[in-house]
């Protein structure tokens, strides 16, 4: 098989596949532009299990190289293209990619980062006067048909959101384009007259597993950004594209909820709002159900995963596996919060050079991810945050999740970010540290809600500092940046000591 055939083979002829501002592009020109591409690249140099980095905004252009590269029999792996060149330079050096295809405008800084590595790169440009000129590629190229591969053999790498350490390159098979489209099928009810539109971009597997290939899968049409999220974005991209279904992140419904832009939603036609990314918390799921009339339905599911593998559509938070997923729990005490095991069609075969991480996630087609769960019933989750932010506080358990939780519904639209963390006291005890940022021109009313949030929790549950900051850490996916909490911490009780 081919995963960018796989992917290609149900949409209608002149059905609209993708649009992108101005741009459409219906089904039989997508799939004769992927065939050219995978020409480009074959001429290029790319084969079986060649590796190429996709460094550049959302666009037609992004998706039509992408599915080159795995037609053409290579490996495909998308990059934030806002990564500064300090941190791209790593992940270029650890994947010993062979080719970078990058728009015109980073041509240059791509070069000078690839004039540094061990291995010799070649990078392609979307534009430009260079002489790697990917519109001449193309012009140039003859159409190839997909190059078969086993379904076991790599396909495309995705890197993990980097929450808690330095990001990890997860290893998908052609196999998983198989089926990516089951969850919308089956949960969302999407069919080939669905629009799909993903907040995230698709160098995060959120939205190109849930959006770009179950679209694809679907013969729908995907619509694409080039641009930022952000609340107004979002409003104008459903105003212009009229999605149907709308995927995005906890904060950005949050952030929409808080700036007005939510109730604006109403009307135009949407079926459901997704979110994944990071838990929903029940406040921000209520507000947004008040302000638009449909609550989002909550998702769950990791880089190794790609696609979600647990949902919930109620108000209890409580998540079950999605259509085609299996769970399998460990032994201990089933009450108390624990790994669970993950199986999907969509699982990675692992990780790239992370024996530990490989030996401690991956087990016999199985997947551990870890974050950590409290079990209701047989098939029911309560999500308890990663096992490292669980904590032993006065002899019980406490999921700092669920102070966060807590803490964001007794401040509703005063706070726009609150973050638990466990720190050391100088004692050696652990407490816990929050850190928050109020809403603009509402820091009274945050405070003042806060602190009787505060006094509602468990004597157990209740921080022993509070920081009001005005930004807390975030990762290049819009996530908590989680790694980087203690360290904050430590800078804000260090600057009022100073003070």
């Amino acid at each position: 098989m081919n995963a960018a055939e796989r992917l290609l083979c149900e949409g209608a002829a002149r059905s609209v596949a993708l649009e992108c501002g101005d741009e459409c592009i219906d089904y039989g020109t997508l799939r004769d532009a992927v065939c050219r591409s995978g020409g480009a690249w074959r001429a290029l140099g790319i084969g079986p299990g060649t590796r190429a980095v996709i460094f550049a905004r959302d666009s037609i252009d992004w998706v039509v190289a992408y599915l080159g590269v795995i037609w053409a029999g290579g490996v495909a792996i998308g990059v934030n293209p806002r990564l500064p060149g300090a941190d791209l330079a790593p992940i270029l050096a650890d994947s010993e990619v062979r080719f970078i295809w990058c728009d015109a405008d980073d041509a240059a800084m791509v070069c000078a980062i690839v004039d540094a590595l061990p291995m010799p790169s070649v990078v392609i440009a979307n534009g430009g006067k260079g002489g790697n000129n990917w519109p001449k590629a193309l012009r140039a190229a003859t159409p190839i048909e997909a190059c078969a591969r086993h379904e076991d053999d790599p396909a495309l790498w995705i890197g993990t959101s980097g929450t808690t350490g330095i990001p990890k390159g997860v290893v998908h098979p052609h196999r998983i384009a198989a089926e990516p489209e089951r969850f919308a099928r089956d949960v969302l009810h999407a069919g080939p007259e669905t629009r799909f539109y993903s907040s995230s971009k698709l160098f995060f597997a959120y939205a190109l597993a849930n959006s770009l290939f179950a679209g694809l899968r679907l013969g729908a049409t995907v619509i694409l950004d080039r641009e930022s999220a952000s609340p107004e974005r979002v409003l104008a991209m459903v105003e212009r594209h009229r999605p149907t279904v709308v995927f995005t992140v906890p904060t950005l419904y949050n952030r929409m909820l808080l700036d007005g832009v939510a109730p604006k939603l109403a009307g135009h036609g949407i079926r459901h709002f997704v979110s994944a990314g990071e838990a929903l918390p029940s406040s921000v799921r209520g507000g947004w159900a008040r302000a638009t009339g449909i609550a989002p339905i909550s998702g769950y599911g990791t880089s190794e995963t790609l696609c979600l593998v647990l949902y919930g559509d109620d108000d209890t938070g409580l998540l079950r596996p999605t259509p085609g997923s299996a769970l399998r729990f460990g032994g201990g005490d089933s009450q108390a919060p624990q790994r669970i095991w993950i199986s999907s069609p969509a699982l990675a075969q692992g990780y790239w050079r992370r024996p530990e991480a490989q030996a401690d996630g991956f087990r016999d087609g199985w997947f551990s991810p870890g974050d950590v769960f409290i079990r209701h019933g047989e098939d029911r989750l309560e999500f308890a945050g990663r096992s490292d932010d669980l904590l032993k506080v006065s002899g019980q358990w406490v999921s700092t999740l669920w102070i966060e939780h807590a803490l964001a519904e007794a401040c509703g639209d005063s706070i726009e970010q609150v973050a638990a963390v466990g720190a050391p006291t100088e004692e050696g005890l652990v407490c816990i540290a929050v850190l928050a940022v109020a809403a603009t021109g509402r820091d009274d009313i945050a405070r003042e809600r806060l602190a009787a949030g505060i006094e509602r929790l468990p004597k157990y549950r209740r921080p022993r500092w509070v920081h009001w900051m005005p930004a807390l850490p975030l990762t290049a996916t819009g996530k908590l940046q989680r790694s980087r909490l203690r360290d904050t911490h430590e800078l804000a009780l260090a600057q009022k000591g100073a003070g």
